[in-house]
C-alpha cells in the first residue's frame, strides 16, 4: 500500500508540473528573501513595505537577467548546430591523430554511442525550461506575496495550533531554521561562484559568459554534480572556438572555484548534518528531473534536502536522515 500511494502522488506530482513548479519556485523565493523581510521590519518598515521593496528587487533583478541573458540564449540556441559540427570535428580529428600513432582503440559501433553535442542540448534545454517560466512571472510574484505575508502571523498559528513548551514546538522551529540557513547559504555561494565564472571567462574571452554565469549559479545548487555539469559546455564551446589551451584554463578556473566555495568554504558554513552523500545527490537529479522537467533537476537538492532536515528533525526518523548524509563532506571547521 505505501509503494502505491508513492507511486500514485508522483504521477499526480508529475502530471501537475505547470502548477507545481511555480509554487516551488515562489515557497524557495520565499524562504530566501524571509531574512531581508525580518531585516526590514526589525528597521521599524511596515510589512506591507517591506514586501514591496522586496519585490520590486525581485523584478529588477529578473528584468536585468531577462536582458542580458535572454539575447545571449536566443543566440546560442540558433549557434548550436555549428557548436555540434565542430565538436564533431575535433572528436573525429583526436581519432584520427591516435590511428596516425598506431592506436586504433574506437570502432565505428562505439563512435555510433559518442555525441559530444549532448551536453549543450542539455543546457539548452535547462535554461530553455527557466526561460519558459518568465510567462509564470505574475503568478509567481503573487503567491511570493502571501507567503511573505504569512511569515508576519506564522508564528502565532503555531502557538495556536501547537500547546507552548511542546517538543514539537522546539523541532518544528529547528526544521524552519535550518531549512532556511541552508537556503540562505546555498544561494549566497551559489551566487559567488556564478559571478568569479563570469570574470574567469570572461577574462578569457569565451561567448556568453553571463550565460554561463547563470548557468553555473543555479546548477550549484547541485553538489558536486552540478559544478562538472556547468563546467562541461563552457569548455567544450572554448575548445571549438579558442582552441585547447583555453579550454584547459577554462576547466582549470572551474576546478579551482569549486574547490574553494564547493569543497572548502561551503561546507564549513553549512555545519554538520546539511549535506548530501553524492548518490543521493545523483539519484535526486535523476527522479526530480524526470518528475518535473528541466527545472526539477535545479530543485533536485534543495527539495531532498527538506526532506533530510525534516527527517532529522524527529527521533524516530533520524536514522533515514543519516543514510542521506554525506558523511565526512559536511565537518565542521
Amino acid at each position: 500500500m505505501t509503494m502505491a500511494a508513492f507511486v500514485v502522488v508522483v504521477a499526480g506530482m508529475r502530471a501537475s508540473q505547470d502548477i507545481l513548479i511555480p509554487f516551488l519556485l515562489s515557497l524557495f523565493i520565499a524562504i530566501i528573501v524571509t531574512p531581508l523581510l525580518n531585516w526590514l521590519r526589525s528597521k521599524g518598515i511596515p510589512t506591507w513595505a517591506a514586501i514591496l521593496v522586496i519585490i520590486l528587487a525581485i523584478l529588477i533583478v529578473g528584468f536585468l537577467i531577462a536582458v542580458l541573458v535572454g539575447s545571449s540564449l536566443t543566440d546560442f540556441s540558433n549557434s548550436l548546430p555549428t557548436y555540434q559540427k565542430g565538436l564533431q570535428q575535433k572528436l573525429t580529428d583526436l581519432l584520427a591523430f591516435f590511428e596516425d600513432k598506431g592506436l586504433n582503440i574506437v570502432d565505428q559501433t562505439f563512435m555510433e554511442f559518442i555525441d559530444p553535442g549532448a551536453a549543450m542540448r542539455m543546457t539548452s534545454r535547462v535554461l530553455t525550461g527557466m526561460g519558459n517560466l518568465l510567462g509564470d512571472t505574475f503568478l509567481i510574484l503573487l503567491v511570493v506575496v502571501f507567503m511573505l505575508l504569512e511569515t508576519a502571523t506564522f508564528s502565532q498559528k503555531i502557538e495556536k495550533a501547537i500547546p507552548a513548551g511542546s517538543p514539537e514546538t522546539d523541532r518544528l522551529n529547528i526544521f524552519l531554521q535550518n531549512i532556511n540557513r541552508y537556503m540562505v547559504i546555498k544561494t549566497w555561494t551559489s551566487l559567488g561562484t556564478g559571478a568569479i565564472v563570469t570574470i574567469w571567462l570572461s577574462i578569457w574571452r569565451v561567448d556568453y559568459a553571463l550565460l554561463w554565469g547563470l548557468l553555473t549559479f543555479l546548477l550549484n545548487y547541485i553538489p558536486n554534480i552540478g559544478s562538472i555539469m556547468a563546467a562541461v559546455p563552457p569548455t567544450l564551446l572554448a575548445l571549438v572556438l579558442l582552441g585547447p589551451w583555453t579550454a584547459l584554463a577554462v576547466a582549470l578556473g572551474y576546478l579551482a572555484v569549486n574547490m574553494s566555495i564547493g569543497s572548502f568554504l561551503e561546507p564549513r558554513l553549512m555545519g554538520r548534518g546539511l549535506g548530501l552523500s553524492t548518490l543521493v545527490v545523483f539519484l535526486s537529479l535523476l527522479f526530480w528531473g524526470w518528475v518535473l522537467g528541466p527545472v526539477g533537476m535545479i530543485l533536485s537538492v534543495p527539495l531532498t534536502m527538506t526532506m533530510k532536515i525534516g527527517l532529522s528533525s524527529f527521533d524516530e526518523t533520524q536514522w533515514l536522515s543519516a543514510l542521506l548524509d554525506g558523511g565526512a563532506s559536511v565537518k565542521k571547521s
